[in-house]
């Protein structure tokens, strides 16, 4: 990283890191796991400015010990995550009852700030640097010697205060402002899924949506056909027409037209992919697809046929139900909390239940006019809520950006 001497205030300094602190690294072992013990902190367990203890391994005090002859943490030092995730740089506080492994380790001198080494090392151009000089084909890492020859500008250590309390208070306030964003983004989501699942619950509903005041109530498999045979395709168009190709990735998260930018020929598709047309309802119903809100309806498609993933349930409405109507009731978050119930199969590879998914019952108004009323409402909300949801996420983004500016400003002397 560039930083120049005649750009900074005078008192500051280019140092290496390895000549203002002592840096030094845990375990390169493997030490045997035990289930009671003394934790191992590794750079996973570096998250949001704190020790995780999730999925933390613990060892044994013999290994305990061994480790910590050549790098005990203490109160004061900083830990840096250096394989994996670069960064995550966190300040510790109380004394330590853990050893480290793979995690770069800060001996802090009393004429600095521990704080002001953790800032710099979250620090944008920092991280960036670091993670684009890393080492590593499957998992990135930077070595000792790199750290200890990457430079920092130092000043002097009242300087060193100054900065970091000023730090401290405008990243309060970022903080602040950041949770009144997400609390406010969450809200405009749960605004939506609220009024959703208002429509489809009877028992939510005011006097209307009970059977026998023109509202049906029937099983899926009742109002749909389930997967469509390949055969329509087959005799509709020949092996060298092109047809819409979808893989799981390109299937949205709650996204109600689906866009299908690929295309195959009929007869590299036609074996072994999930067949489907336009207005065809797409559901995804393996992990963690389906729990993530894979669902869509085709739309546009080449010559009106899809072909995809074999990991799609397909509803095809039998003139019943609409399309649209269906899309909002199968993507309400009870369907999700309800069908996790009913997955079996391999971890991570479970399944929805097709029994318990052609069984569900579907509440809807025998008037295809009322079901598109209530369809044009859905959309009408979704699109408010969504134009919410932007402002919000904007509002994050900004303040993310707006924190690495006063990193920034504050390690070029400028605040």
């Amino acid at each position: 990283m560039n930083i120049r001497q005649a750009q900074l205030p005078k008192g500051w300094e280019i140092k290496k890191l390895g000549e203002v602190y002592d840096v030094r690294d845990g375990t390169h072992d493997s030490p045997i796991y035990v289930k009671e013990g003394y934790a191992l902190i590794t750079s996973k367990n570096l998250k949001n400015n704190r020790l995780n203890y999730d999925n933390v391994n613990y060892i044994t005090e013999q290994d305990y010990n061994n480790i910590n002859k050549r790098s005990k943490v203490d109160i004061g030092d900083v830990l840096f995550a250096m394989i994996g995730t670069i960064g995550n740089p966190i300040v510790i506080i109380k004394e330590p009852d853990f050893a480290i492994k793979n995690v770069a380790l800060f001996k802090i001198p009393k004429n600095q700030d521990s704080y002001f080494l953790k800032y710099y090392l979250d620090s944008g151009k920092v991280i960036d640097k670091m993670s684009k000089d890393a080492k590593g084909a499957t998992q990135k890492f930077v070595g000792l010697g790199y750290l200890r020859e990457f430079p920092i500008p130092i000043p002097p250590l009242p300087e060193q205060q100054r900065i970091v309390a000023i730090l401290d208070e405008a990243f309060a306030v970022i903080e602040r402002s950041r949770n009144n964003a997400e609390q406010n983004l969450k809200n405009a989501k749960e605004l939506f899924e609220s009024y959703l699942q208002g429509v489809f619950d009877p028992s939510t509903r005011s006097g209307q949506g009970k059977k026998g005041d023109g509202w049906e109530e029937k099983t899926i498999k009742e109002v749909c056909e389930l997967k469509p045979q390949k055969k329509e395709a087959r005799d509709k168009l020949r092996d060298t027409d092109l047809v819409t190709f979808l893989p799981m990735e390109d299937l949205g998260v709650l996204t109600k037209e689906i866009v299908g930018i690929k295309e195959k020929q009929l007869k590299d598709v036609a074996g072994s992919y999930t067949y489907f047309a336009d207005n065809d309802v797409l559901l995804a119903k393996i992990t963690p697809c389906f729990e993530n809100g894979k669902i869509g309806i085709a739309r546009n498609l080449i010559n009106g046929i899809g072909f995809g993933s074999s990991e799609y349930v397909v509803f095809r409405t039998l003139g019943q139900i609409e399309p649209e109507y269906l899309y909002f009731f199968l993507s309400r978050n009870r369907i999700r909390e309800e069908g996790r119930k009913y997955m079996s199969g391999a971890v991570g590879h479970k399944r929805i239940s097709k029994d318990w998914i052609e069984n569900y019952i579907i509440q809807f108004p025998k008037s295809l006019k009322e079901q598109q009323s209530i369809v044009s409402k859905l959309d009408a909300l979704r699109a408010e809520t969504q134009k919410l949801e932007a402002v919000y996420q904007k509002k994050i983004k900004d303040l993310e950006e707006l924190k690495k500016s006063i990193l920034q400003k504050a390690f070029e002397g400028e605040i």
